[in-house]
């Protein structure tokens, strides 16, 4: 039997954290490719990218495997385009230093050891392997593979409106509120540095969040004269604003900055690296993960789209009333289109057999790699905003952004499961 009654603490970074920079570095890149591919009239079907960054001070290594479209590779003097050793083309740097150094601007960081102008950026992307492409490249036929194996999973619990886990859900949404402050430029809030993170410890009665015992924030500050003290002045009223009305009492305990100073911050303090912040991207460790990261991968990737699928799966199950909560596991083995294995766990929550829900969720959706970008239409240049303040628990936007967080499944998962 469930427990009832517990603490459950999750945590966040801000968009300033290295790994951060380095995730946001990746997706810019992915949207680059994707908006150059539809220029140059590429089927964007056909981009490939897997893009990892690494930052340090004053110093970001890109590299990676890509298809990408001739406006992005290297082209000779005669206008024909350059190989490499192995025959590869190469890519042009211009633009993916371009775009690297535009999302190091837009997070903010023009300091002396880390500055969107200054720092030096290698670009090491070669073309993709041809043997990954020869499983997962359509031939004329609907059944592509998919492009790595793997098992993802996908949640969705009624803890919040957006369902999902409320620790992670307000971790992001306190750190999401201090970057907009910050990025103002007026009020106190200006005086904070980029790099941040957040960590909020929930408890919980009769399996319900009702309020927080603990709440640590660690945030940069430009101003090295600011105490801890001084700084939970600043951060406080957006800590409270965050979170729900009553959740935060006389017993709430706080840690602020609690080593003291934190002046040196992001890729000059700590090294970062793309793809290592896993559980701050999906359920904040409130739901499994199958271990593979988002950002910097073109949906070919079921690490990226499959998660992304298994989410919007478990939302609409439970938007639909099938359940309180539901985990969906979906697993991939390379060139194989279908889903080797779909399981649902509802967490004795549900009001329908789990079996019943496995098999309508290979009804109402196509789960092979191409039917869920099609289904999702992920082929687009959406990717840049989903690097900070979690993948999931997002608004869908008109640009096709966060479309696995629709609950338009739903009449069709209740009419499957009848």
């Amino acid at each position: 039997m469930a427990r009832s009654s517990y603490l459950f603490t999750s945590e966040s970074v801000s968009e300033g954290h290295p790994d951060k920079v380095c995730d946001r570095i990746s997706d810019e890149i992915v949207d680059l490719v994707f908006r150059e591919a539809k220029k140059a009239g590429m089927d964007p079907a056909k981009v490939r990218i897997a893009c990892e960054t690494l930052a340090t001070t004053n110093r970001v290594v890109i590299a990676g495997e890509v298809r990408v479209p001739e406006t992005l590779l290297k082209k000779d003097k005669d206008g024909q385009v350059v190989l490499d050793a192995a025959g590869q083309p190469r890519v042009n740097p211009a633009k993916f230093k371009a775009a690297a150094r535009k999302a190091i601007r837009a997070i903010g960081y023009e300091q002396a050891g880390f500055h969107w102008k200054t720092c030096k950026i290698d670009v090491l992307l070669h073309g993709q392997s041809a043997d990954i492409a020869a499983g997962v490249d359509e031939a004329g036929n609907k059944d592509v593979g998919a492009g790595d194996q793997g098992i993802m999973f996908g949640y969705a619990s009624r803890e919040t409106p957006e369902l999902l886990p409320a620790p992670i859900f307000y971790a992001h949404k306190i750190l999401d509120l201090l970057t907009r402050a910050r990025k103002s430029g007026t009020g106190p809030a200006a005086v904070l540095g980029p790099d941040a993170k957040s960590q909020v410890t929930v408890r919980y009665e009769d399996g319900q969040p009702v309020g927080v015992t603990q709440i640590v924030l660690s945030t940069q500050h430009l101003d090295e004269t600011l105490s801890s003290a001084d700084v939970r002045a600043i951060v406080e009223p957006f800590v409270r604003e965050a979170l729900p009305d009553g959740w935060i009492d006389d017993e709430t305990v706080w840690h602020v900055n609690p080593t003291g100073k934190f002046v040196v911050g992001g890729p000059d303090g700590d090294a970062g690296l793309t793809g290592r912040k896993i559980i701050v991207d999906t359920y904040g460790g409130a739901a499994p993960h199958g271990g593979g990261a988002f950002s910097g991968k073109d949906p070919t990737k079921v690490d990226r789209s499959a998660a992304y699928a298994a989410r919007y799966l478990a939302k609409n199950v439970v938007a639909a009333g099938l359940a309180d909560r539901a985990t969906i596991q979906l697993s991939y083995a390379i060139g194989v289109a279908q889903p080797l294995s779909i399981y649902v766990d509802l967490h004795g929550t549900g009001k329908v057999d789990e079996a019943r829900v496995e098999a309508a969720l290979g009804k109402v959706m196509d789960l092979t790699p191409r039917g869920i970008r099609d289904h999702l239409d992920l082929n687009k240049p959406i990717y840049a905003k989903t690097s900070a303040y979690g993948h999931f628990g997002r608004k869908a936007g008109r640009d096709g952004s966060f479309s696995w967080e629709k609950t338009d499944l739903v009449g069709a998962l209740r009419a499957a499961v009848k």
